[in-house]
């Protein structure tokens, strides 16, 4: 079974173009891992600067290597000063 990811962004107003810039980098050098399945960027059109990541790995395993990539750091670097609060990463268990 997959693991299904939403991860929530939340950056200042001021920079939201560079954090937009660098979200745009992370996914497409995400989207080429191995075990990816899914990995899409939206911005929220209830809360203003707030990015959001929905995301499937094949297992914890692809997740914990995703975290420790290269770009993740990348993105990062450029993200951090730009961060309106906390990243949130919320793995999903289904509720059926």
């Amino acid at each position: 079974m997959s693991l299904r990811v939403i991860a929530t962004i939340p950056i200042s107003a001021d920079r939201v173009e560079d954090a937009r810039a660098a979200l745009r980098t992370l996914v497409a050098a995400t989207r080429q891992e191995e075990g990816c399945l899914q990995y899409d960027l939206f911005e929220s059109g209830a809360a203003a600067g707030v990015f959001v990541t929905v995301e499937e790995w094949t297992d914890q395993a692809a997740l914990d290597a995703h975290m420790k990539s290269p770009h993740i750091g990348e993105a990062f670097a450029v993200l951090g000063g730009a961060l309106a609060g906390e990243v949130g990463i919320h793995p999903l268990v289904a509720v059926d």
